[in-house]
């Protein structure tokens, strides 16, 4: 063995170190690298759902974010100012999202709402974010220190059939939009919903085309395969998925199969990554749904019993316990996603703050904690120029492509298609 490997063995071996207390430290040596990496690109995470927090659990107040100690409800945030400059976070979509029940002229308003919450917030921390419309933008307010903030919005029930309403949002600072949520919507099939259109519909070309022609990202995270492979045909931008994970290694409906990913590489888009273990890991994902048949069984039983209910569903956790993984198992998503289309087509998409905390693997479950995932591909022989990649570098390269893309249809008059009112809850009328 050469001295050069003895070396590279023992920097391996010290890229993380147990603390006391049982968490995992990053070695300076190499917390330094990411730090020098992070300084140079910014390390943008594609979903974050702290608004919803903020609307569900906090009555819409903006107030106390700006260090995990300011809030210790029964609702604790995975998001403060303290923890994304703790994770070196240089830009954050930031989620608008509202459920796929709500539609038509609802779903805009709510919608309205969800924008203003960001907004609110980025104006509360002027010292930490600072709202960005462009990928120079993103650049600029990185290198001032700041959390460039974007924003997505979660589905396209919620511009209510309406073209006006996606440019509106647009013209608010939204920056990409979900192509579907949980449910179809009136052009485009879910991923974990009933096929309707095998795909998506003449209007969901529209959207598609309205939203290049505007700059606004295309984002196929929820979608069903269909969809993705028809928006990939259309769009003359790349594509995101803003918070999706490989699917040939767990088989969630909301992941990426490989030929969806061969399909990204030729369109040039980019994976942002998930957190979430029930899209990471196979079996949690079989445990979360023996969970829910456990808890539908339970409600079948002990009807207007609650407190059986809870107790007896206690005791059948305690008796099986969630499957466990660490933070590899990011890293080996990620390491799929490059496997099938490369380094240029992956990033970061955590969902945090819209999925459980204990939901997440030891470390990952707060915006603190992505120098952990960098240290682990650092551990696993990732050179700095593909881990600038995934940081952000891709997603700024896309960006980029978007805009170029909407300067070349600039002459282009705005598309007036219109659809008649629609409501999930009765989408065949």
């Amino acid at each position: 063995m050469t001295l050069k490997s003895s070396l590279l063995i023992a920097a391996t071996l010290l890229t993380m170190l147990p603390t006391a207390a049982g968490a995992q430290q990053i070695d300076p040596r190499v917390q330094a690298r990411i730090d020098r990496i992070l300084k140079a690109t910014p390390l943008i995470d594609g979903h974050n759902d702290l608004a919803e927090q903020l609307r569900e659990n906090y009555a819409l107040n903006v107030d106390g974010l700006a260090s995990g100690t300011d809030r210790r409800p029964a609702h604790p945030l995975m998001t403060d100012m303290a923890r994304l400059h703790e994770g070196r976070v240089g830009g954050q979509f930031w989620s608008v999202y509202i459920p796929s029940e709500i539609t038509g002229d609802h779903a805009i308003r709510d919608t309205l709402e969800q924008i203003d919450i960001v907004k609110r917030f980025v104006k509360a921390y002027p010292q930490d974010l600072e709202l960005a419309r462009t990928a120079d933008d993103v650049v600029r307010i990185h290198k001032a220190g700041k959390v460039a903030s974007m924003i997505g919005i979660e589905g396209g029930h919620q511009i209510g059939g309406s073209l006006a309403a996606l440019r509106q949002f647009y013209d608010l600072g939204a920056r990409y939009m979900t192509f579907t949520h949980f449910k179809n919507n009136e052009f485009a099939d879910s991923a974990t919903d009933d096929p309707k259109y095998h795909g998506i519909t003449d209007f969901g070309r529209t959207v598609v085309h309205e939203m290049n022609r505007l700059g606004m990202l295309v984002d196929l995270s929820h979608v069903s395969p269909e969809t993705m492979r028809d928006v990939m045909a259309v769009s003359k931008a790349p594509v995101i998925f803003s918070h999706s994970d490989a699917r040939a290694l767990a088989d969630h409906p909301r992941n990426v199969p490989d030929d969806m990913l061969r399909k990204l590489a030729a369109n040039g888009g980019v994976v942002m990554v998930n957190f979430y273990l029930g899209h990471l890991s196979e079996p949690y994902r079989q445990w979360d749904g023996e969970h829910s048949a456990e808890e539908a069984r339970l409600a079948d039983i002990y009807t207007g019993q609650p407190d059986i209910r809870k107790a007896k569903l206690a005791e059948w956790e305690q008796a099986h316990p969630a499957p466990k993984a660490g933070v590899g198992i990011i890293a080996d998503h990620i390491e799929h996603i490059v496997q099938v289309a490369g380094h240029d087509h992956v990033g970061l998409g955590g969902d945090l703050d819209g999925i459980p905390p204990d939901a997440a693997p030891p470390g990952m479950n707060s915006v603190a904690g992505y120098p952990l995932l960098f240290a682990e591909l650092i551990r696993r022989g990732w050179s700095d120029q593909d881990l600038a990649k995934l940081a952000g570098g891709n997603v700024l390269r896309v960006m980029r492509q978007a805009e170029a893309v909407a300067a070349s249809m600039k002459n282009e008059r705005p598309a007036t298609d219109r659809l008649q009112p629609w409501s999930a809850t009765d989408p065949w009328k």
